[in-house]
């Protein structure tokens, strides 16, 4: 047992923050925010972790890009000198939880005895500085917004205004809500229940960005302090980037934490993990309508850890947007009665680009501790891209289960439908496979965007113009399900492809063949 103590991950301390200043000139950069956040954990452990680090791992952050990789200067800012000192490939929502696993199977190995990860996002500071610089409004700077509509998107994907996360998940939403047999006022029920239950916990959470409860009927009605943004979502259905927030954790052998004195009830133990992920290119995927590595991701890592859904006490099922949860929560089961988050999810806990999943893993250790069993992490990232999910508990997980290897990516490539070929100058008739409408900030319809099938099944991109009320209409008041419907896709002459509603009858059709199939 002595040398299995020495090779079993548990988290020992947690820490995270928000910053609020009243100037932004006074206010913490990500390194600041990371720092701290290390710190907290650091004296929630009992103090002295940070010397004995052997890995720090770092988050991708947007807020303050200038400043590059931020993990040497935050290992010198805390005095640390760890023998691995990275940061994630990218700000995914995913990559707290990679860090996780990773930092796990290391101390599993035998290869460290000591890990950190911590993130930071400034997105407020920074945009309020941006607008002291140049005298704009503090919304008019959008660092997630800069950072994709200019990071090499494809031209067909900017044209249709498919570029942000923002733009992309109400696919999947639209798409979702027909295979469920839904109609659009249900699964805004849904979506509404999911949310406000969301905003009860982050009133309880201390952690939380926006601690007020919000009720079901105030997050779907769209309204000048709730305008729409993507059908169908509205301000406070999307992540919540405007904040300040750091979180960080500290991993370490069993040995290692009882050697230090923590108290068994202190100590979190860190189970295997599970990952898989989409296409990178969201219109080179088989469906929207479900993820099959999100599938792979959730039910491999209740398999490998040996937990059922009835098992697990406590989840966080990632929730950028309700899509997300809506998926996650069909495949293992989760009723809607029943929180889907322990921190208060992306709107009101905050959402800190890529490290939400850190501030997770702080507010489920602090449940776990206080009333024990097992929790469920779920993170997802890019643009419904990226999968990670992970088992944590107050009781041991057998050392072979958490050196297993968390990806399976073949094995979601294995269960993946044909994807369809895209014809980026389609003109003729189609169906409607997915669809989303696109608002300006004073709320008018921007355009619609309609992702569909041509008669050999092949996918291609329409817009709806906003002149084009009858369409806007059908596509947005839930008389009618469009995903399914029949219309005509014509080129213009500036080479956008329009959409027009052939006959809105045909919207009671069902979905096309190859978005049908899902359990709701």
């Amino acid at each position: 047992m002595r040398d299995d103590a020495a090779r079993i991950p548990v988290i020992v301390g947690v820490g995270q923050l928000n910053d609020r200043p009243t100037d932004p000139r006074q206010g913490l950069d990500p390194i600041g925010l990371m720092e701290a956040a290390l710190r907290e954990a650091d004296r929630d452990a009992g103090t002295g972790w940070i010397a004995r680090l052997d890995s720090l791992a770092v988050v991708d952050q947007l807020s303050f890009r200038e400043l590059g990789d931020v993990s040497s200067p935050l290992a010198a800012k805390l005095g640390a000198k760890p023998r691995l000192c990275y940061k994630s490939s990218y700000p995914g929502g995913d990559t707290p939880i990679l860090m996780l696993n990773e930092a796990a199977r290391r101390i599993a190995e035998g290869e460290i005895q000591v890990a950190a990860v911590a993130g930071g996002e400034a997105l407020r500071t920074a945009a309020q500085l941006a607008a002291l610089r140049t005298g704009d409004d503090p919304s008019a700077h959008n660092p997630l917004r800069q950072a994709t509509s200019g990071a090499g998107q494809p031209s067909l994907r900017q044209r249709y205004g498919l570029t942000a996360p923002v733009d992309v998940y109400p696919l999947y939403e639209n798409a979702g809500r027909a295979a469920y047999g839904q109609t659009f006022a249900e699964a805004q029920a849904e979506s509404g229940a999911i949310w406000s239950r969301f905003s009860e916990v982050a009133a309880e959470n201390p952690g939380a960005w926006i601690r007020k409860p919000t009720t079901p009927e105030a997050i779907v009605t769209p309204s000048a302090e709730n305008r729409p943004i993507a059908f169908p979502y509205n301000k406070l259905m999307v992540a919540n980037s405007s904040v300040n927030q750091g979180a960080g954790f500290i991993v370490a052998s069993l040995a290692a934490a009882r050697q230090a004195g923590i108290p068994e009830d202190r100590l979190v133990y860190v189970g295997a993990g599970a990952a898989a992920h989409e296409p990178g290119d969201y219109l080179k995927r088989d469906r929207y309508d479900r993820s099959v590595s999100m599938a792979v991701s959730l039910s491999r890592a209740l398999d490998l850890n040996g937990v059922t859904p009835s098992d697990l006490d406590l989840v966080e099922l990632y929730s950028c947007f309700p899509c997300v949860p809506k998926m996650a929560r069909r495949v293992i089961g989760w009723p809607v009665e029943k929180p889907a988050t322990v921190v208060g999810g992306l709107t009101f806990g905050g959402g800190p680009i890529g490290n939400y999943m850190s501030h997770a893993v702080v507010s489920m250790v602090l449940k776990l501790r206080e009333r024990g069993g097992n929790g469920l992490l779920f993170a997802n990232g890019g643009y419904a891209t990226n999968n990670h999910t992970i088992v944590l508990g107050r009781e041991t997980f057998p050392l072979d289960v958490v050196r297993r290897d968390f990806d399976f990516q073949a094995e979601a490539d294995a269960a993946r439908g044909s994807v369809p070929e895209l014809d980026e100058t389609y003109a003729g008739p189609g169906i409607i496979e997915t669809y989303t409408v696109l608002y300006e900030r004073d709320g008018r319809p921007k355009f619609g965007v309609i992702v569909g099938r041509g008669p050999e099944e092949q996918r291609f991109l329409a817009k709806v113009p906003p002149s084009d009320e009858a369409g806007i209409a059908f596509l947005t008041d839930g008389k009618f399900e469009p995903v399914g419907s029949q219309g005509d896709a014509a080129l213009e002459p500036d080479g956008d492809c329009i959409w027009s509603i052939r006959s809105a009858a045909t919207g009671l059709g069902a979905p096309p063949a190859a978005a049908s199939g899902t359990e709701a």
